[in-house]
């Protein structure tokens, strides 16, 4: 996968809320593939699925086990994130989740952004091989 706009982009020169708010998407759409490709199902039932999937709890729980494998340069990405004040208060998670989710987000328009998909997909691939993404409720 590559990035899909022609549009030239620095994301070294972009905030981290910026980055967030292009992660927030491609991380959607990651998600969204990943269920679409693993069963056909009502659209119903793959939007509960994915609500469940892309919430600040299971992004902090994704940055947890991705962690270990980060770059240095990906930490700080993710710090820059995490550490970014924002003027939202979460309603159905703690301060510290929406602070971990938001550094993951960062992480991932990022990486988007510098053309480096196919990291993206490895980080994705790491959470999903130690239990991420789906428990056997979810798949059945």
């Amino acid at each position: 996968m590559a990035r899909l706009s022609l549009s030239e982009c620095n994301p070294k020169e972009l905030s981290p809320l910026t980055l967030a708010f292009v992660g927030d998407g491609v991380y959607d759409l990651l998600v969204r593939e990943e269920l679409v490709c693993s069963a056909n199902r009502p659209v119903g039932q793959l939007n509960r699925l994915k609500v469940e999937i892309v919430r600040c709890q299971a992004q902090a729980k994704m940055y947890n086990t991705i962690e270990p494998f980060l770059t240095e340069e990906e930490k700080d990405v993710f710090k820059r994130g995490r550490n970014a004040h924002t003027a939202h208060t979460p309603k159905n998670a703690s301060s510290a989740e929406y602070h971990l989710a938001t550094g993951l987000e960062t992480l991932f328009g990022y990486l988007y952004l510098s053309d480096r998909t196919d990291r993206i997909r490895e980080l994705f691939k790491i959470y999903g091989e130690n239990g991420g993404f789906f428990t056997d409720k979810e798949t059945k």
